[in-house]
């Protein structure tokens, strides 16, 4: 799973600008479930071979008692167990303060990897003006510029040295045959009970690990031959370690269980019904490519009025999931269990699917036939010829003229068109139009 680094400092040490610098980007995934302020960020990141999720995060003040600061304060510690290793941010011209000091007792007494980072560090001498924050405890104090991106690239690689992360070799000596399957969903679905009974037995209590990013509990499952690694998001922690409503629900957790996974099974609450939550766990599934299967749990649970409501808003809010098996299920009573199985090797089976290109070639032609793109005033797209670019999920390359003006809705019927011959259920399909270069364009 993706590694996790959680930026923490006291208000204004320019923990966003680092934040944006190290995910090279200001679309950061935003935390937007319930519990969750918008001041807590997640964005994916990357350094040479590897990957990682980065946690920005507001300002921390450790003593904080009441008010907005004490929720902050909540979160960054929420982050804090989450993480891996922490990058302590300090403010390198406002210097040293006793915000500072509490803050690095609190990280000192967690034993937790940190690295000290001191920011807004352009143009100073680091042995002079820096040698105050040895005070900390925290060991070699690193001088970095978020915004001039001075010094970002080894803070990072330091950050992560002690993680022991594993090469791209190491990554493919995984054994593929075993196909990797995320449970996800809400707090109280039914994701540990659905696990505990297919594995038969009560398993997962016994990983009760708090303050870490491991929850996501990984165990070795056999069934029709077939070798499956059950990954548990439900993050199970001890009582009175949890930090109110925050705590109930790790983004964390779920987002490495989806990054990892060939396959995630979305389970949904009967009971419940849909919720906004529901419909971010599903986005980003969507958005990491992943094979997904939907299943409704406590279906047992509820009578024939509520059973409409649930369908009805799984018509509305997950729509861009109908590529996806739905299945009724009651994980307590053992309740349809079978089919979704199969739709799960099923969805496996699709997002790994091996298309030719003579076949998607003469699809394509067939397609233009049956309809072609629109006009986009003097020029009609043209669509010559398509291959395979990717697999899970499958990504089918398009090559032609004038490819740019082709409609989303035209796309879409592609999408049905290649989905209908290859039996695509249960995988996203990308589309990608690449235009020929027209050696004369550029001619007067």
């Amino acid at each position: 799973m993706k590694p996790v680094m959680a930026l923490v400092g006291r208000p204004n040490v320019g923990k966003s600008t680092l934040f944006n610098r190290i995910t090279k980007s200001r679309d950061a995934i935003v935390a937007d479930f319930a519990g969750l302020t918008r001041d807590r960020h997640y964005g994916n990141a990357r350094q040479g071979k590897h990957e990682f999720i980065v946690i920005d995060t507001g300002g921390f003040e450790p003593t904080a008692e009441s008010g907005i600061f004490m929720e902050m304060a909540k979160q960054t510690r929420q982050a804090v167990a989450e993480a891996d290793v922490v990058v302590f941010v300090v403010d390198a011209r406002g210097g040293l303060s006793a915000q500072d000091h509490d803050i690095a007792n609190y990280l000192r007494k967690l034993g937790k990897p940190t690295v000290l980072a001191a920011n807004k560090a352009e143009g100073m001498t680091e042995g002079v003006q820096l040698t105050e924050f040895y005070e900390l405890g925290l060991g070699e104090v690193h001088a970095v510029s978020a915004a001039h991106g001075q010094g970002i690239r080894s803070l990072v690689e330091v950050a992560l040295e002690p993680l022991g992360l594993p090469d791209d070799e190491d990554e493919a000596a995984v054994n593929e045959s075993v196909i990797k399957l995320a449970v996800a969903g809400r707090p109280n679905v039914g994701k540990s009970t659905l696990i505990n009974t297919w594995l038969g037995e009560e398993r997962l209590v016994a990983f009760d690990l708090p303050g870490t990013t491991r929850d996501a509990i990984s165990v070795p499952f056999e069934r029709g031959g077939k070798r499956y690694e059950l990954i548990d998001t439900a993050g199970l922690r001890r009582k009175g370690k949890v930090f109110e409503a925050i705590e109930k629900f790790s983004v964390v957790k779920t987002l490495q269980a989806i990054e990892s996974a060939n396959v995630v099974l979305l389970l949904l609450d009967a009971t419940q019904g849909v919720t906004d939550q529901d419909a971010h766990i599903a986005g980003y599934i969507l958005e990491s490519g992943r094979a997904v299967v939907l299943a409704i749990n406590k279906w047992d649970a509820v009578d024939a009025y509520q059973r409409e409501q649930v369908q009805r808003q799984i018509e509305a809010r997950l729509a861009f999931l109908k590529f996806a098996a739905l299945h009724l299920i009651s994980a307590k009573k053992r309740q349809g269990l079978t089919p979704v199985w199969q739709s799960i090797a099923q969805a496996h089976q699709a997002a790994m699917t091996k298309m030719s290109t003579p076949v998607l070639t003469r699809l394509l032609q067939e397609a233009v036939q049956f309809q072609a793109p629109k006009r986009s005033g003097m020029f009609r797209p043209k669509l010559r010829y398509a291959h395979q670019g990717g697999m899970n999920p499958p990504v089918i390359v398009i090559h032609g003229n004038s490819l740019e003006h082709v409609t989303d809705a035209y796309k879409r019927f592609l999408e049905g068109r290649f989905r209908k011959e290859f039996n695509l259920i249960g995988t996203p399909l990308r589309i990608e139009l690449k235009t020929s270069h027209n050696p004369y364009a550029d001619k007067e």
